[in-house]
């Protein structure tokens, strides 16, 4: 039983944070939009939800670890709850980002001007830096799964240790995509390509960060004691949170970052390099048609 009751579900007390948390976003959402427009008192707008948006996450998150941990309000069925509830947040933000995948490939597939990218946009190389950080986050995910199997153990030290690798890893891949940014050659505004290119990589990056946080607040626990072989889906979630992330930009470096970069180096080729590649074609046909016509008179 859970808190003197006859039965085994959670009755949630009245709380603030639901209604501060939808405000502080709605503050930030405007914000963010008169940013964009380049409206005045757009970021300050933006940033003060942002800030009252930390701190509803802060709060809540205290109370929900106080029912977890030493009020016992998580029985096995409430438990049941919160899984299917985090199955079907993942299940929002797949189509969240689906959205941002059809953006991209509707103005890929179908160009307005025949070309993909638009001519004038020097794509990043996808050998280089996001080929780094996809190999950061697919270790990432190898070391949070080594620090789940860990705590299935009950091998704190492991847990720990994989745990913290595994926030560190997530803060590499945050550090090198602002690099990636800063080192761009097109802005936010400078057409569909970087629209579209910068929504949906900045999007995943914002998830990136927000899921750092979240393994941050499980090390914490971890250290302090929290979560056992048979009680810690705080810790699942975040798991479950942090390999959705992964499977993301997996997709986003095979079909945005890989294929723009081909049709670029085809869209842009210098005249010489155009002439040059047709004759080599030319060639390579002709010497296979004087070589069938040899043939056919032998």
């Amino acid at each position: 039983m859970s808190g003197g009751h006859s039965h085994s579900f959670h009755l949630v007390e009245p709380s603030p944070w639901p209604a501060l948390g939808a405000m502080s976003g709605f503050v930030a959402a405007v914000g963010a939009i008169m940013f964009m427009h380049d409206k005045p008192f757009g970021i300050p707008i933006m940033s003060a939800g942002l800030v009252f948006i930390l701190i509803t996450m802060f709060f809540w998150w205290r109370d929900v670890i106080r029912e977890a941990e030493h009020q016992g309000h998580h029985t096995p069925i409430v438990q049941i709850g919160m899984r299917y509830g985090m199955i079907l947040f993942i299940a929002s933000e797949v189509m969240f980002f689906l959205a941002f995948f059809w953006a991209f490939f509707d103005s890929s597939l179908y160009p307005d001007t025949g070309v993909w990218p638009p001519a004038g946009v020097e794509t990043f190389d996808p050998f280089d830096i996001p080929l780094i950080n996809t190999m950061v986050l697919l270790l990432s995910g190898c070391t949070c799964t080594w620090a789940h199997a860990a705590l299935l153990e009950n091998d704190r030290k492991n847990f720990i240790l994989g745990l913290g690798v595994t926030v560190l890893l997530g803060a590499a891949f945050t550090g090198l995509q602002i690099y990636e940014y800063d080192h761009a050659t097109f802005g936010f505004k400078d057409g569909i390509y970087s629209s579209t290119f910068y929504m949906a990589t900045g999007f995943h990056g914002f998830h990136v960060l927000v899921g750092t946080c979240f393994l941050v607040v499980c090390w914490f626990r971890g250290r302090a004691g929290h979560f056992n072989p048979e009680h810690h889906f705080g810790f699942e979630a975040a798991a479950w949170y942090w390999h959705f992330v992964d499977v993301v930009w997996v997709m986003l470096f095979m079909f945005v970052y890989i294929p723009v970069s081909y049709t670029h180096l085809r869209a842009h080729e210098t005249p010489e390099h155009l002439v040059w590649r047709v004759l080599r074609e030319k060639k390579k046909g002709g010497g296979g048609g004087g070589g069938g016509g040899g043939g056919g008179g032998g």
